[in-house]
This record gives structure tokens, sequence and C-alpha cells, in this order.
């Protein structure tokens, strides 16, 4: 539907694009996991699933699994050839994969000053205040600053209308789509999801399990690593260009359709030819 699979032919991604992962914790010795690149960060407490039956451990190895499992595996293994920061920010005593704003701002700063090129939010965000919200925005803008692309989940509420994370000019907000090409009516819409942001599979996607080997989500969290997958392999394949290309090749080719609060589809392999045709290397 996104064209995905034909770029996953040029390559597994290189080790020396790194994505940041801020989630649950992974189960690291997931047999589909122990060769993959992954990278505990140093201040990342409890990377390693303590509980394998807790939700924030399934949801985070489920979403590393899309992104880095072995692609003999059950996951869409997307860039299994990069390096994976593991940044857990979800307890594993809570239910749905929360996070406070304080959480999430550091989060996002350790992973640039890790030297992330992206960094991937499948992640509902808890109201925050308006000094929280200027902290957030502080770090998103210190993100964009140096050059590290932040892909986010739109969430899953069926609202019309954004986070104070959706709604910063430099996140891709990304929006779950059913196998037709329709938006999933559990994702939300929005001004800054329809300018600035992208559809991309949502719907019965498989992924690796705790400790089993496969798991099915819907929703925005499960859509995420397409998106974040697809800036890897491009910064994988044209290492030359900056972040900010890679996105705007991505977001900002189909300007007519940006009148919606609903965005386009996800086009890999387009945006892969885009690339090749105005001859970045």
């Amino acid at each position: 539907m996104v064209r995905l699979p034909l770029l996953m032919r040029r390559t597994e991604g290189s080790p020396d694009i790194r994505v940041g992962l801020i989630d649950g914790p992974v189960n690291l010795t997931h047999p589909d996991l122990v060769s993959s690149r992954l990278l505990a960060l140093d201040h990342a407490a409890g990377a390693m699933c303590s509980r394998h039956g807790s939700f924030a451990c399934v949801h985070g190895t489920f979403v590393a699994g899309i992104l880095a499992a072995s692609r003999t595996s059950a996951a869409s293994a997307i860039c299994p050839g990069c390096t994976v920061l593991i940044r857990p920010i979800f307890s594993e005593g809570n239910a749905v994969p929360v996070a406070t704003p304080g959480e999430l701002a550091g989060a996002i700063a350790e992973c640039i000053d890790a030297g992330a090129h992206v960094v991937n939010l499948s992640a509902t965000l808890e109201a925050a205040s308006r000094r929280e919200a200027a902290q957030l925005d502080a770090v998103l803008d210190r993100a964009a600053a140096a050059d590290v692309v932040v892909v986010a989940a739109a969430g899953n509420e069926s609202i019309v209308g954004g986070s104070v994370i959706t709604r910063h000019p430099w996140v891709i907000p990304v929006v779950a789509y059913d196998a037709s090409g329709r938006p999933l009516a559990l994702s939300n819409l929005g001004r800054s999801m329809g300018r600035r942001g992208l559809g991309a599979p949502g719907m019965g996607i498989t992924s690796i399990d705790v400790p089993g080997p496969r798991q099915t989500f819907d929703g925005t969290s499960a859509a995420t690593p397409f998106v974040t997958g697809t800036v890897a392999l491009l910064k994988s394949l044209f290492p030359a260009l900056s972040g900010a290309q890679v996105r705007q090749a991505m977001v900002t080719d189909r300007t007519a359709r940006r009148s919606s609060v609903v965005p386009p589809l996800l086009d890999a392999w387009g945006t892969f030819e885009r690339l090749s045709n105005s001859g970045a290397h």
C-alpha cells in the first residue's frame, strides 16, 4: 500500500543510521532481535523487560520488531541493519503506553545527545501544563536544530485535534490507515496531520510478541514505525542528505491535498524515486 517493500529490497539500513525508540522496554533476548543492533542508552534504566507480560514490554517489543527484527520473522522488519537506541518511558505497571511531558522531553533530549537521526514516538501524552508544553516545544526545536527527524503517532481517541507534540512544525504526525487506504475511525485527525502528516498501515499489523512469535495490533502506534523506518532507509541510501531534506521529500510533495485534516499516504518508493531523480547521493 505504501510501496515500502521496494525500498526494503534496496537496503536493510546502515548501522551508521541511529533510530531513537522512545517506547516501552524491549525483550532484548527475543530470538528475532538478538542479531539486531539494539543499544540501550546510558540513562535508559529498565531497557530490558522485567515483566514479559506487561503491556509496556509487549508494546515496546512490538514496535522494535517492526523496525529492526530479523527479516525472516513475523514482523515487517523494515530497518534491521540500522542501530536502534532503546529509551523506555512506559512503566511496566501501566495498562496503556502513556508518558508525562517531562519524561518525554527528557527522552527526546537523550536520543538527540546519542546521535539519533530519527526518533519514533508511539506514545500517548498526558495533558501538558503551559510550562510543560514550553519544555516540549523547546526540545522539539532542539531536534529540528540538530536535524533529528521526529515521527509521532497521531493518537487513537477518534478526535479532530492535535497535541503539543503533533502540532509542532518539525514533527511528522502519523495517522493509521486500513488496507483499503482509508483512515481508521479510531485515529485522530487534525490540521497538523493534514498539513504535515502521513498515513501508514495501521490495521492488523503483525510483529513479534513477548515471548511468543507474533502479535497483532491496530492503531497509530503500529503505523508510526512505518514512517520512521522509511526515514531510516532513505537516510541509509542517501547519507549526504540532511534529515530536513528527507522529511521534505516525504511530506511536501503533494501540497494540493494539504488543506484537509486527513494526510496523504506514505509513498516510500515514490520518495526514493524523487530523491534519485533529483541527483541526491
